[in-house]
């Protein structure tokens, strides 16, 4: 017997509604967020399907989490929906509690299920990749923001050390904050133990660049109050070690995403897309995913992606804006393959030009640019054959003719 399963979930507990027809409960109630509860719930839902698993039918308002992973194993179909989705169903009284939300969800399992696309579960190596790039993703930006705060700090009571190191945030540099965190006690450095330092650190052209960087640190540059000073040297100390921890996590993880990656079939076809190397063809792997049947057209990919605009038109107001509602993640990594396609591909250049010739902005060029990467990675993606910009520029003269 067929049965379609509402799921509001929460991180505590669910709020579940079985039906066996439409508008006819078989169960109503909440299940505890505990694997218990959730095995006993299985067992029952079995016994209502006559123990077919393939017909129970389980709407949820998320792709992610826990309950999501143990439903995925269960054999049951899963349809993730966008809560924006029983947010245009709920009635006009706007009335909302997590029973109505299973109630609808239980409704668009029996009447609109046929427009949900089922969860398919992906190879744990995917899964694992795809979470990867997106830490990375966060890292990358954790790091920034750190040394965001070093370099407001540094300027507040330490700009010697800004002018002895180009760039603070490379290893060599944080360790020399980490044992010198003081201009005062950097002051004091002889210039031989500094260049003794600078060697054991492996810093090239120690010899030449010692007398630099110790003449960047004698040099006679606007105070702090002690007190600030003082205070100042604990906040360095304290995001100098954070940075050091976070960049070693971030090299390993890079490491093994590598390792991930060039293992993927499917390496070799997002590689031959001039200007990706491993972390950026390894987010348009997991943008993409392993699926071939995952997108049927590409303008499903590129709203996904965020590349193609929303119109707006209500009588004679008509305009055009970005579209917001996407995966911020494959939204940014098409973006920056625009910007890096444009130093290495001509009619990438060309194009951008001429987008911004008609008065656009930089970002509104790129995301238009992105388009059009994301129909010329959509075809390789379905078909599996590399990149090949000969044959894009045939195809686009022949369209334009």
């Amino acid at each position: 017997m067929e049965i379609v399963v509402g799921w509001d979930w929460a991180d505590g507990h669910h709020d579940v509604v079985v039906q066996d027809r439409p508008g006819h409960a078989l169960w109503v109630g909440q299940v505890a967020h505990t694997r218990d509860a959730l095995d006993a719930l299985e067992a029952r839902l079995l016994d209502w399907a006559e123990h077919v698993r393939r017909d129970v039918h389980v709407v949820i308002e998320t792709s992610q989490g826990l309950v999501v992973d143990w439903l995925s194993t269960t054999g049951f179909w899963v349809y993730p929906v966008n809560p924006k989705v029983s947010d245009a169903r709920r009635k006009p009284s706007g009335a909302k509690t997590d029973r109505l939300d299973a109630a609808i969800l239980a409704r668009l399992g029996w009447h609109e299920r046929d427009q949900l696309r089922p969860l398919r579960p992906a190879g744990e190596d995917w899964v694992e990749l795809r979470q990867l790039t997106r830490i990375d993703e966060d890292l990358a930006q954790q790091t920034t923001r750190l040394s965001n705060q070093l370099m407001a700090a540094l300027k507040s009571y330490y700009p010697q050390v800004l002018a002895a190191f180009a760039d603070i945030n490379r290893p060599v540099a944080l360790a020399f904050l980490a044992a010198w965190p003081d201009p005062v006690e950097a002051r004091k450095l002889a210039l031989s133990d500094l260049m003794s330092w600078l060697r054991q650190h492996r810093y090239p052209r120690a010899a030449q660049e010692a007398p630099r960087i110790w003449g960047a640190l004698q040099q006679r540059a606007l105070e702090a109050s002690p007190g600030k000073r003082r205070a100042q040297v604990w906040a360095v100390r304290a995001l100098v070690a954070q940075l050091q921890a976070l960049q070693a996590e971030h090299r390993a993880l890079r490491e093994h995403l590598e390792t991930l990656f060039l293992a993927n079939p499917d390496a070799d076809l997002w590689m031959s897309v001039p200007g990706v190397a491993v972390t950026l063809g390894a987010r348009l792997l997991a943008g993409f995913g392993p699926d071939r049947d995952r997108f049927e057209l590409v303008e499903a990919a590129q709203a996904l992606a965020g590349t193609s605009p929303v119109l707006y038109q209500s009588g004679k107001l008509k305009r055009v804006h970005m579209r917001r509602a996407c995966d911020k993640h494959f939204r940014a990594t098409v973006h920056q393959l625009a910007f890096t396609s444009l130093s290495r591909c001509a009619w990438a250049r060309q194009y951008y030009d001429q987008y911004r010739a008609r008065g656009h902005g930089h970002h509104a060029a790129l995301r238009a640019l992105a388009n059009v990467w994301m129909r010329i990675l959509f075809r390789m993606w379905k078909s599996g054959q590399p990149y090949d910009q000969a044959r894009f520029l045939a195809d686009r003269e022949r369209h334009a003719s």
